[in-house]
């Protein structure tokens, strides 16, 4: 494989890994958003990757969460309805969290990847001007 062919490979993974990225940014940051009875709950991005037959990834789609979220009992909230409840997103943390270090940890080793192959071609080209 040249090293053309693993900078491509490698850069249609960050592109995967940042789209998951932010979707997960997304995720974390509105955990705890609570919205009245009425309206749906914050709704969750997860990303659809599907493999390239060249060897990289799309991102093919990015799927939501339920609108329904969850119910919860907080009648000291400003949102809540008569009985008492607002409606919170159907998100689990620990899971959120631990797709969080995947993307970082996938992310991470595209980059290195993308610094070796630089630093192959960059040999090559010191070895072509001797």
């Amino acid at each position: 494989m040249s090293a053309f062919e693993t900078l491509r490979i490698a850069n249609t993974s960050l592109g995967a890994h940042q789209t998951w990225l932010d979707a997960l940014a997304g995720n974390i940051a509105n955990a705890n958003t609570v919205r009245s009875t009425d309206d749906e709950a914050f709704r969750a991005k997860f990303v659809i990757l599907d493999p390239r037959t060249d060897g990289g990834v799309d991102v093919t789609g990015v799927a939501l969460s339920d609108p329904e979220g969850r119910m919860v009992h907080d009648p000291d909230h400003p949102l809540a309805d008569a009985e008492g409840y607002v409606r919170a997103p159907d998100l689990d943390m620990a899971s959120q969290m631990t797709e969080l270090i995947a993307a970082q940890r996938g992310y991470q080793a595209s980059v290195q990847v993308t610094k070796h192959a630089q630093d192959t071609y960059g040999a090559a080209l010191q070895i072509g001007k001797g």
